[in-house]
């Protein structure tokens, strides 16, 4: 056995196919090539132990960030491993803290990161890439494979199964809004996308306020209003203190009366509701309440986002002596700052963004009600501040109370210890778990059973290296060959071209500089810089709908690809497939103007096999027009979209298409169910590339960039039909 990468205790987390869930305690070990995990520790008592099981660490490996997890009580963060080639072949970790779960995700992606850059397959041979320990640890959203769920003891049930397809790749639950269906007011959707600049308005308890000025027509009866703090604390600390919400939420949340969960989406999405804890004339002013989704997302940088927006829900019903109140944009933004001199001690920035309509007729006629309740809610980060001050410690994660009529009833009189207390997992007795483990072990210990074949010459076999040459690219820089002229007059998309800045419902080519790509000096000093011209050139965009997926749209006939193959000229298309009550996709076609360099990275890309493909594949988002909630769930952070979410590739005679499925992401239909009814406001930039991780292939160059403006949604047309 070779010395382990990474190695700890951590949670067996599963569910049987009776339904049955298990959650045995197990000590993990990464090794170079193996994950595997035991009952005990491997040379416990001077002898070697035989794993419980083990799963080979190669190209075609995903880690999966399921999000937040319950069993019994226990609140967990869970971490998946599988291959998308051997869907059978699946281990299912949890962690306590948060911490713990990203340590892992972050060693397990870059284990996988070196394996595809350690072998890579092109035109049926083997070439081997030099390694490099100096990798950018890009965005990698949470995803959930579409037939993630193998078969064995590692399968959820067929009713979990069904469950989480639903909430996956065939679209989002009842309980979230489906923003491809809504009927909002097209006026009002348009004034989300206005640019928005912020003015100070006051500073108080150590916070600035800033109150939103839009440039444009304001899309709101109120504005948004954020305040911003530094908290001497880790973003992990604050994030788990803002997800709790029992008794400990009293102590630095005054405008926190009592909270319970409607529904669990998913690991990163849920429903709650909320009653807010109102102190300007309660005599006179009703008290108000919240129904609201609430999505999460951590960055690898170490930061954290936390969204909530308004949703209506069938378990959730306006409650008598309330008034309900509408959550328009408004979350949480937590960034790691570097720690004072001469102190060790880590600091956060906190931002905090509420933009709320109280209703009711009394907050019409008293607006400094309402201006003054939000202040309230936004000195919260005032008491994150003075709570982690005085040196406590977040307590564990703990789950909701569910709700209930006795929990949303109001009554008078009512004090705040009388709210049923939140069940910790220090609640559960150390005696307990061994119990409850015990049951589980001796009734139906089938996923611990040792696994026969599995012995130490093959365990450590797996670990041998291959022997690695260096092999140095040609630079992606422009061919000196002529480029073909194109007659874009005669090859068009369904979806027309529009001006960069004014157009709508059209796209266009924005300059490549607004995208930052890696440098050549990036292995030294990690440095970004512009990108250059992009090395294909954007031909068409078509915009269909249909009732099922689409796949493989650029074999069809009358595609730009086809238009484009006539005429001698390769393509790229990146088929974006977008799920919902009906299905969307967007696909862009590349073409090269130019040809490609033989041995580029575009044509290593186009040449290799998909593990490399989705080691590689990077896209950069932007959203330069849009609201803030939209902006903070999107992002602009690169991320490798083959380990996002599923990427399946065709090739032909003169294209590559590459398909990407957005519902096979958690944190994907998050974002979904968050920016519903604003789609005709927005404008989006994406650029595609091929990442570069050794020095022969900086810098970075594009492959090409598109910019969507204020898309509609009845713009979308029916694809052309499949050929027989």
């Amino acid at each position: 056995m070779t010395i382990p990468i990474m190695e700890g205790w951590m949670h067996r987390y599963g569910r049987r196919r009776i339904g049955r869930s298990f959650f045995h305690k197990r000590y993990f070990v990464l090794e170079s090539q193996v994950l595997a995990y035991y009952k005990r520790k491997p040379f416990e008592n001077g002898r070697p132990q035989v794993p419980l099981k083990s799963l080979n660490i190669d190209g075609n490996c995903r880690v999966e960030d399921r999000g937040l997890e319950t069993h019994h009580g226990h609140a967990v963060y869970v971490l998946s491993v599988f291959n998308k080639k051997e869907r059978a072949h699946r281990i299912t970790m949890a962690a306590p803290t948060i911490q713990e779960q990203s340590a892992w995700k972050e060693v397990l992606e870059q284990v996988i990161d070196q394996v595809n850059t350690g072998s890579l397959r092109i035109g049926g041979q083997s070439d081997t890439q030099p390694k490099s320990n100096n990798f950018e640890t890009e965005r990698t959203a949470s995803s959930s494979d579409r037939d993630s769920q193998g078969t064995g003891q590692d399968d959820d049930d067929e009713n979990d199964k069904k469950s989480r397809l639903r909430k996956g790749a065939k679209g989002l639950p009842d309980a979230v809004h489906d923003w491809s269906t809504s009927a909002e007011n097209r006026k009002s959707e348009r004034a989300h996308g206005a640019r928005k600049f912020w003015r100070l308005v006051r500073c108080q308890n150590g916070l600035r306020f800033f109150e939103e000025i839009p440039d444009g027509i304001p899309t709101s009866r109120y504005k948004e209003m954020k305040a911003v703090g530094v908290v001497e604390a880790s973003c992990n600390d604050i994030f788990e203190l803002i997800m709790n919400m029992d008794e400990t939420r009293y102590e630095w949340d005054a405008s926190f009366h009592h909270g319970s969960l409607v529904e669990e989406v998913d690991g990163h999405t849920a429903i709650y509701h909320h009653r807010l804890e109102l102190d300007w004339f309660p005599t006179f002013i009703w008290p108000r309440d919240l129904c609201y989704s609430r999505y999460w997302r951590r960055n690898d940088d170490g930061s954290y986002v936390i969204l909530f927006v308004s949703r209506e829900h069938k378990s959730c019903p306006e409650q008598p002596g309330c008034v309900r109140a509408h959550m328009e944009s408004g979350g949480y933004t937590i960034s790691p700052l570097k720690p004072r001199p001469g102190s060790g001690e880590p600091r956060s920035r906190v931002q905090q963004l509420v933009q709320i309509d109280l209703k009711g007729w009394g907050i019409g006629l008293l607006p400094f009600c309402h201006q003054h309740t939000v202040i309230q809610m936004l000195n919260s980060i005032a008491g994150l501040r003075e709570w982690f001050s005085e040196g406590q410690v977040p307590p564990p994660m703990q789950r909701v109370v569910k709700m209930t009529p006795e929990i949303i009833e109001p009554r008078k009189g009512r004090k705040r210890s009388a709210i049923p207390a939140s069940v910790s997992m220090d609640a559960i007795s150390d005696s307990a778990d061994r119990i409850m483990d015990g049951m589980l072990d001796d009734t139906e210990d089938d996923d611990d059973d040792p696994v026969p074949q599995i012995t130490d010459e093959l365990f450590n076999a797996a670990q041998a290296k291959p022997n690695e040459v260096s092999v140095r690219t040609p630079d992606e820089e422009p061919s000196s060959q002529p480029s073909v002229r194109l007659d874009l007059s005669t090859v068009r998309g369904t979806l027309q071209k529009g001006h960069v800045e004014t157009g709508r419902n059209c796209w266009s080519i924005p300059s490549s500089t607004l995208f930052r790509v890696r440098s050549k000096r990036f292995l030294v000093d990690r440095s970004k810089c512009p990108a250059g011209e992009p090395l294909m050139e954007l031909l068409a965009v078509d915009w269909f709908k249909d009732s099922k997926r689409m796949d493989h749209l650029a074999r069809r006939k009358g595609s730009p690809a086809q238009a484009a193959a006539e005429k001698g000229l390769f393509t790229i298309a990146f088929n974006v497939q977008v799920p919902g009550s009906a299905h969307y996709s967007m696909v862009f076609y590349f073409v090269a103007v130019k040809p490609i360099v033989r041995g580029s990275l575009v044509h290593r890309f186009v040449e290799g096999d998909d593990s490399y493909r989705n080691s590689r594949l990077k896209l950069i988002p932007s959203v330069p027009k849009g609201s803030w909630i939209v902006r903070q769930s999107v992002g602009s952070t690169p991320c490798i979209l083959g380990k996002a979410v599923d990427c399946t590739y065709y090739r032909g005679p003169q294209y590559l298409e590459v398909d990407v499925d957005i519902g096979s992401s958690t944190v994907a239909n998050g974002v979904l169910g968050l920016v519903f009814g604003v789609v005709t406001s927005l404008v989006v930039d994406m650029a595609f590339l091929v990442q570069g991780n050794s020095t022969e292939e900086l810098p970075e160059h594009l492959i090409g960039a598109v910019r969507i403006s204020q898309l509609e949604l009845s713009a979308a047309m029916t694809p052309p039909p499949e050929d027989p």
